[in-house]
């Protein structure tokens, strides 16, 4: 690494923060901060959507799948497409309906405040835990940067300056300015994935995809294995993948903000299905660069390399193979995607805590000064809060990737499960829905635990985690609901 390097990586940070404050407008209120006064053009919206849930992890992460394995994660790709599809036709009418400002105020609307509260509380616990994941991911490589040149440091001063300039600009700029930076975050780390592809061929005369395609790494579809518990298998990766991305889509505050942002249903549904689209092609990118990076190192193994984690062989390749200036483009392209999703993750946080939890406890609507002041606050406390889960995470030596996503299929099944449970059981009241939310997400945590932690060996594969938490989510609430007489019409559905 050179010091140019480390002045375009600086530079990028001071010149995202500008950025983000550059375009997002004067904050007037609650509605200007959380949803950008729903003014935001569909496309931008829609890059939002791919930047947010692409984070470091994809960039660092992804690679490493293809260069160990072979495609067959765009199998997971097809799935979340057909998600999409089914959250744009399915939940975001209702939310563009009823005018809303969180994914969890239709549970709040259908149920009461008490299941609107749980799930927002639910919501900030596993977005916190699952982007401390994201934060390391982006900490990797930076680490490798410093020490390599010289300049000995920890995760956690790399995570606090993370931190500190993506609340900068979220602080001040709300929602506005996280989705015009993140059109041109994803730029730039797709950008970053196409450099290292041609880097490489120009090094090595491209033989590697031949070598590649001859080594049957081109394979997509895997139909052998266990289905329940190979999460590389054709099965779970659509049906798993498709209800994850219901979930995560429509059942997550930190994508349904952005596209409440959207200027009508219409748009808001362009947005999301175009996001899927894209995000194919983004994995297909990445898993590319996979093979690149195991042709160019003639197929050896990470630990040959002398690295400690998998997930290092793109920063390592960055760092020692590409020219000055560059490294710290591409450098930058993992810190864009990083800052990407925590700013995302912030506004979420910030537009849940306000709107699920804070209004709710004071037992009253929130003036546009206050709730704006409120949100800016819960933006700085959990911008620093990230510091811990990323701190403990750091000692895992999985994937990256497939931690943060186990982590948050813990509780989407029971996000999504309620708001199913609430359209098609016209019996359930508040104490059913919250009994069987909180019983899907213990029997889910009963599994990573055990898995992660206990035995240390895969029951049951992440992509399985939502569809099992909606399965116990509608099977619990289900058998509760029938102590209850049916309503003779819609208007009569009870919420308490």
């Amino acid at each position: 690494m050179h010091t140019l390097d480390l002045i375009v990586i600086l530079g990028y940070l001071a010149a995202t923060a500008w950025l983000g404050l550059r375009l997002s407008g004067r904050q007037a209120g609650l509605k200007d901060y959380f949803l950008g006064g729903r003014n935001l053009p569909w496309w931008a919206v829609c890059l939002s959507v791919v930047a947010t849930e692409t984070s470091a992890l994809t960039v660092v992460g992804t690679p490493v799948m293809s260069y160990l394995g072979d495609f067959s994660f765009l199998q997971v790709a097809v799935g979340y497409l057909i998600g999409r599809i089914v959250v744009a036709f399915l939940m975001l009418p209702r939310y563009y309906d009823g005018e809303m400002v969180t994914a969890y105020a239709y549970l709040g609307k259908r149920f009461g405040q008490s299941t609107q509260t749980t799930a927002g509380v639910t919501f900030l616990f596993t977005r916190l835990l699952a982007d401390g994941v994201r934060v390391l991911a982006a900490a990797i490589p930076m680490k490798l940067i410093l020490d390599g040149m010289g300049l000995h440091t920890n995760y956690f001063t790399i995570i606090v300056i993370l931190s500190v300039v993506t609340i900068a600009y979220t602080f001040i700029g709300g929602i506005k300015a996280v989705v015009w930076v993140d059109v041109v975050q994803m730029c730039l780390y797709v950008l970053g994935g196409f450099l290292a592809i041609i880097v490489v061929s120009m090094q090595t005369g491209g033989g590697w995809f031949t070598d590649a395609a001859a080594d049957g790494k081109l394979n997509l579809l895997v139909t052998t294995g266990n289905p329940l518990s190979d999460a590389s298998t054709l099965i779970p990766s659509l049906i798993g993948g498709a209800v994850f991305a219901m979930a995560s889509h429509g059942a997550d505050q930190i994508v349904v903000q952005r596209l409440l942002t959207c200027r009508s249903r219409g748009e808001a549904q362009k947005a999301l299905i175009g996001s899927g689209i894209l995000v194919f092609f983004q994995f297909l990118v990445f898993l590319v660069v996979g093979l690149a990076l195991w042709g160019y190192y003639e197929q050896r193994a990470p630990q040959d390399l002398g690295l400690g984690r998998d997930d290092e062989i793109f920063p390592l390749f960055i760092i020692e193979a590409l020219p000055a200036g560059i490294s710290g483009l591409l450098l930058a392209a993992i810190l864009a995607a990083a800052m990407s999703t925590l700013s995302s993750s912030l506004s979420a946080l910030s537009s849940s805590t306000v709107t699920d939890v804070y209004a709710k406890i004071l037992r009253r609507p929130l003036g546009d000064r206050e709730g704006l002041r409120a949100g800016r606050w819960a933006t700085v406390g959990w911008g620093l809060a990230f510091i811990v889960p990323a701190a403990f995470f750091q000692s895992d030596e999985g994937n990256i990737v497939i931690l943060a996503l186990g982590i948050a299929g813990i509780t989407y099944g029971g996000l999504l499960g309620a708001f199913i449970f609430g359209i098609v059981n016209s019996r359930a009241r508040a104490a059913d829905a919250n009994i069987a939310f909180v019983a899907a997400v213990a029997v889910n945590l009963f599994f990573f635990v055990m898995e992660k932690y206990v035995v240390g060996e895969v029951w049951v594969a992440w992509q399985w985690y939502p569809l099992l938490g909606v399965i116990v989510t509608l099977s619990v609430g289900g058998l509760l609901g029938l102590r209850h007489p049916a309503p003779s019409r819609a208007a009569d559905v009870p919420t308490t």
